[in-house]
């Protein structure tokens, strides 16, 4: 129990950062909005981001979970992060120059051929983010949440910062002292998404020099057949990253292409879509955060006798408490809404519990991948990143021009819930760990028939929002001592709420 309660120990340090980080970044996109008013400016930015989401995948190269693999065999252990850190080194050099070279015709590629530049910074962005990747999983692997968020989080602080200062404070210096050392420094004719990218830039090389301690030990000692080995692993999970990229973003792309442009609707549609599936957030942070803690956890309980029964307490865990996050959203999505500030996209609420429910099923998928990752296994991993990204293609080319953001919502829920079902049959043949699948299904669809009750409720019986608000309580409250009850020999193991319950039994 002790293991799993550091596994929760870590997931709320790492969800800690990722939240402030996502809060820090969303207070950022009005801001950047309101400077880039008027200006195509905003969408080359996105179509920049993008692309550098899908070299990103490119440059590591899965390395970063390697690593995870790899550390946990002695005989690896003194060559290699120094391997791995050399072959990043190299990689990261080599695609960079790239880059930079080809900068015209990679700006054509992405629609930014006037602003070549615009692949330079990204280029340099690029590389110091995928020379961070290393010592970050470093710190994953020793278990050192604290130090991974505060680095993390005085990064993304440091952007914020940078951002503001390049775009309102230089231009008014500039006005003000045009011959000033600022006039070196800001050049209005480069334009703010340069600005944007070069602070970007700072950042990621900010965190990698508060990393730098993190090299220690490193040798410039490369040994070949150590990184033969591991490429052979780490490869299909780079097709397992761009595999998951498909799924992630080409429903809003194909949205755009299969449904009619005559005034905007098309875009107005992926707002709509867009802005409902910011709903699903916390499930989604608590979902990478939880895999960035468990990722290393994982490899690291692998050496023990009692590996495949602590993996399967760790998956009743985690579909207890996701299911419960399900609850939480849905029950109190009239308060929820609130965050689309545009009320004309609130239309599109009812494709939040079906994403939920989505991102629930990538989560367990996270939970049963451990199979092939242990069992150095990693092109089955690419097989069922490809399905799903096979599901998502297709089910949203044949169905949006009917169905709209609906097809893609439904196209979201059926890859990652056949990944899951696929990744559980398959993994249980090669690596069996005996989880209690019949309760965990029990559980999610009681989480499912709840939100139905409550749905049918406030919709046709009563749509008073108070009347909502505390139907969802009680039916949450339910939930939670339904749990409770069934799973008290469970909780009663758990350092805090142990105590409590069983302080209550003994009364």
């Amino acid at each position: 129990m002790s293991s799993i309660k550091k596994l929760a120990g870590e997931t709320i340090w790492y969800g800690a950062s990722s939240i402030l980080a996502k809060f820090l970044n969303y207070m950022l996109t009005p801001y950047l909005a309101y400077k880039f008013k008027g200006t195509p400016e905003y969408g080359e930015m996105s179509l920049v981001y993008a692309a550098i989401s899908f070299v990103n995948i490119g440059v590591l190269f899965g390395l970063d979970t390697a690593y995870f693999r790899f550390i946990q065999r002695k005989e690896t252990q003194k060559d290699l992060y120094s391997t791995l850190v050399i072959s990043l080194f190299g990689s990261t050099m080599l695609i960079t120059l790239l880059l930079i070279v080809f900068r015209v015709p990679v700006s054509e590629a992405i629609d930014i051929a006037r602003h070549p530049y615009y692949v330079v910074l990204s280029a340099f962005l690029i590389a110091f983010d995928a020379l961070s990747a290393l010592p970050f999983a470093r710190l994953r692997n020793e278990g050192r949440p604290r130090k991974f968020a505060a680095i993390r989080i005085s990064g993304i602080l440091m952007n914020v910062a940078l951002t503001f200062f390049f775009l309102s404070v230089c231009p008014r210096l500039l006005k003000t002292h045009p011959n000033s050392v600022i006039a070196l420094i800001y050049r209005p004719e480069w334009g703010f998404v340069t600005y944007v990218l070069l602070a970007n830039t700072l950042q990621n090389l900010f965190q990698l020099f508060l990393l730098s301690p993190l090299l220690k030990g490193f040798q410039w000692k490369f040994n070949t057949t150590l990184w033969k080995e591991v490429m052979i692993y780490a490869l299909p999970l780079t097709i397992v990253g761009f595999g998951g990229m498909i799924n992630e973003t080409f429903d809003r792309i194909l949205l755009v292409k299969r449904l009619p442009h005559a005034n905007d609707y098309a875009t107005y549609q992926v707002g709509i879509y867009s802005g409902c599936y910011k709903l699903s957030l916390l499930i989604t942070l608590f979902v990478q955060a939880f895999r960035m803690g468990a990722e290393p956890f994982f490899f690291r309980q692998s050496v023990e006798d009692s590996a495949q029964r602590t993996y399967a307490r760790v998956m009743k865990f985690f579909v207890i408490l996701i299911s419960g996050m399900f609850l939480f959203v849905t029950m109190y999505l009239d308060v929820w809404k609130y965050f689309i500030t545009d009320h004309t996209m609130w239309v599109g609420l009812k494709v939040v519990p079906i994403l939920l429910f989505a991102n629930m099923f990538l989560g367990i998928y996270y939970n049963l991948s451990i199979w092939y990752k242990l069992s150095t296994n990693t092109l089955s991993g690419a097989y069922i990143t490809l399905i799903g990204a096979g599901i998502t293609l297709l089910v949203n080319y044949l169905f949006i021009p009917a169905f709209g953001y609906m097809a893609s919502a439904w196209a979201t829920f059926t890859c990652y819930g056949s990944m899951m079902v696929i990744s559980y049959v398959w993994g249980q043949k090669v690596y069996r760990v005996p989880y209690a699948w019949k309760k965990l299904i029990a559980y999610m669809v009681i989480v499912a028939l709840i939100y139905l009750v409550h749905h049918t409720l406030t919709t046709h019986l009563w749509g008073n929002r108070a009347f909502s608000l505390v139907l969802g309580t009680i039916f949450l409250g339910a939930y939670a001592l339904f749990v409770l009850k069934v799973e008290r020999k469970e909780f009663e193991r758990l350092p805090y709420i142990g105590k409590y319950l069983n302080r209550s039994a003994a009364a």
